[in-house]
């Protein structure tokens, strides 16, 4: 990678490293984290690291804090525990789903419809985006980091805005799968969405929000945004492509129910992520230790304790029908 520099979200510029010196804070970080638990370290592979760095802009001891949020986060929310039964309710109106295309880059691609909301329970939402989220990653193509996401707004009206959930929703995409939104196409989006992106960007870090593209159906430019990203054959009708089938929720119920089988291998040393641990490296005991017996991380190395999920112990509340998860990425202390 050669030298220079680029925009970051926190200065403006964002380092450009060489290789050397991107593992070298992939050391650093692996150090500074210690050993853990098969599952978390398989997560905490050399790319799940370097994401975290660069969402960090690569700051070591801030990616490492953050990681380790994650990492408390992962043991208590046990996201890769969820399974189609726990959330298929949620499912029901294809508010979210994993499209059977990908883009032209291989990019895994989620179906969003905010307009179809049926669910008042802001935890049962958020529960839902995270499956998505996991089922997304899960079907990432070899060497692939990043998805797309499609958010379609037919039919979508005042009553679907909701500040409370995208917060929550942004705080889940920013804090616990860094760097995994590769854009996010916001098509055909009503006048009246305008002043609430501008409330909703504030949440987003620079180069988050410059992932968002709005596109129109009328535009010829936006047309060539399409065009350029994805194959037209096997893209929906919706979004102007030539694919009619479609969201049909008994297919999609087995689609995610095969999945679901996949992910216990998913999760084992026999998985490509874990090819690139360093099991070596020295054990940082006094920077996080982890409780076998509760099945916690507790966190000595940072002057401030953080709370493990400060967004998802939301209780289950109720909203209005409509409310949505629109937004991608925010802020943790956005409640």
């Amino acid at each position: 990678m050669s030298s220079g520099s680029k925009k970051s979200p926190s200065n403006g510029f964002e380092k450009a490293l060489t290789s050397e010196e991107e593992q070298t804070k992939i050391k650093e970080v692996r150090r500074l984290i210690g050993q853990l638990p098969d599952k978390l370290s398989i997560y905490c592979s050399d790319t799940c690291i370097a994401r975290y760095l660069q969402a960090r802009n690569w700051h070591v001891k801030k990616a490492t804090k953050m990681l380790k949020e994650s990492l408390k986060w992962r043991l208590e929310y046990k996201p890769e525990e969820i399974r189609w039964e726990d959330i298929a309710n949620e499912a029901e109106t294809g508010k979210i789903y994993r499209s059977t295309s990908i883009d032209k880059h291989g990019r895994t691609v989620l179906v969003m419809r905010p307009s179809r909301q049926n669910s008042k329970s802001i935890k049962g939402q958020i529960k839902y985006l995270v499956y998505c989220m996991e089922n997304a990653i899960l079907n990432l193509a070899p060497g692939r980091e990043q998805m797309v996401w499609l958010i379609d707004f037919e039919g979508f009206n005042l009553s679907n805005i909701s500040v409370k959930v995208t917060r929550e929703t942004a705080h889940v995409l920013q804090e616990r799968y860094p760097e995994r939104l590769g854009v996010a196409i916001l098509y055909n989006p009503p006048k009246f969405f305008e002043p609430f992106w501008m409330v909703v960007k504030p949440f987003l870090e620079p180069k988050t929000a410059n992932k968002v593209k709005f596109v129109y159906s009328d535009d010829l430019n936006s047309k060539k945004i399409m065009e350029d990203l994805f194959d037209m054959e096997h893209l929906e009708f919706a979004f102007g492509g030539n694919d009619s089938m479609g969201f049909d929720i008994n297919t999609y119920s087995e689609r995610m129910r095969q999945d679901d089988k996949k992910i216990p291998a998913f999760w084992t040393r026999e998985h490509p992520a874990s090819t690139a641990l360093q099991p070596s490296l020295s054990c940082a005991l006094d920077s996080i230790n982890i409780n076998s017996g509760s099945g916690s991380i507790s966190d000595a190395s940072d002057n401030e304790k953080t709370d493990c999920s400060p967004s998802l112990q939301v209780e289950s509340e109720a909203v209005s029908p409509g409310e949505n998860m629109v937004a991608t990425n925010g802020s943790k202390h956005a409640i």
